[in-house]
């Protein structure tokens, strides 16, 4: 059997990454590919449950990246490995890297404690190329505003908290940069698109 690949989409709230989920899945069936689209937190009904919680309601961060990562362990027994054991080809909206980007960077949780629940959670599973739409945390602000009429408490966060996830995600990328392609989310939406396919040629037909 041909093995599947995993493709993770990260960035800041307003980045535009979940704007190309489905372009990109669409851009893959093309090709022959079966895939599954599914998003984090999320992608079980627990973890939508779950995603209710982390969206709307205050916590601890050190309780908001544990909820996370038991959301994200569901879904990767559940979801993303029987779809990559059968062949398939995952898209998903947001993974681990997010957890070191937001609880991490963003809530300043130890970064000891999240490797350890990522090498935990994820059970040898990760993803073969991450997307990173990378974009000033101000104009990220205004998408935000002007495309969501009800923020959760996530993208009511203020510019501060926002400039330490995107430097926290810009430091994964730093660090592993044969799984990370750092896409500038500040062009237009098709040629962001078509960067985000010249990335995915990466891993073959």
């Amino acid at each position: 059997m041909i093995p599947g690949h995993f493709i993770s989409l990260e960035g800041i709230d307003g980045a535009g990454k979940s704007t190309h989920l489905n372009p990109i899945a669409e851009w893959l069936r093309t090709r022959g590919h079966e895939v599954v689209v599914t998003r984090e937190p999320g992608g079980t009904p627990l973890g939508e449950s779950l995603r209710q919680l982390l969206l709307h309601q205050s916590m601890h961060p050190d309780t908001e990246a544990l909820v996370m990562f038991a959301a994200r362990r569901e879904h990767v027994a559940q979801v993303i490995a029987p779809a990559l054991a059968r062949g398939a080809w995952v898209v998903s909206d947001r993974f681990t890297d997010a957890s070191f980007a937001y609880q991490g960077g963003g809530r300043g949780v130890a970064r000891d404690h999240l490797s350890h629940l990522e090498a935990w959670v994820e059970a040898g599973v990760r993803p073969d190329l991450t997307l990173l739409f990378d974009l000033d945390p101000q104009e990220a602000h205004r998408r935000v505003v002007r495309g969501t009429p009800h923020p959760d408490r996530f993208e009511r966060e203020q510019d501060t908290f926002f400039q330490k996830v995107r430097a926290a995600y810009l430091e994964r990328a730093a660090a592993e940069p044969g799984r990370f392609c750092v896409l500038d989310a500040s062009q237009s939406p098709e040629a962001l698109f078509a960067q985000a396919c010249r990335a995915l040629e990466r891993l073959g037909p």
